[in-house]
């Protein structure tokens, strides 16, 4: 069982929102609005799925990295060094 299994369906909703986005944008561009308008929903989206992330990233802390500490050894080594690259590429990307 994942750390966000219990909020799965929030999850979910959220990422059925930003698909609407996304399909908003599409909309958007076939549509030729003002390029800052598309811009401005662009932006909007990318904060929606850094929202998930974060959600994502605070489960896997509090469930996955926090339970292979408690049982230690190389499990423990390898959920954290698995947890920075995550946290790693959201803060690049």
């Amino acid at each position: 069982m994942h750390g966000y299994t219990s909020d799965k369906d929030d999850y979910l909703k959220r990422l059925r929102r930003i698909e609407g986005q996304i399909r908003g944008l599409q909309r958007m561009i076939e549509g030729d609005e003002y390029c800052i308008d598309v811009l401005t929903q662009i932006s909007a989206a990318n904060k929606a799925l850094q929202a998930v992330s974060l959600g994502l990233i605070d489960e896997h802390l509090k469930h996955c990295v926090a339970e292979a500490i408690a049982q230690g050894g190389d499990i423990a080594d390898e959920k954290v060094r698995e947890a920075s690259a995550a946290i790693a590429r959201l803060v690049r990307s």
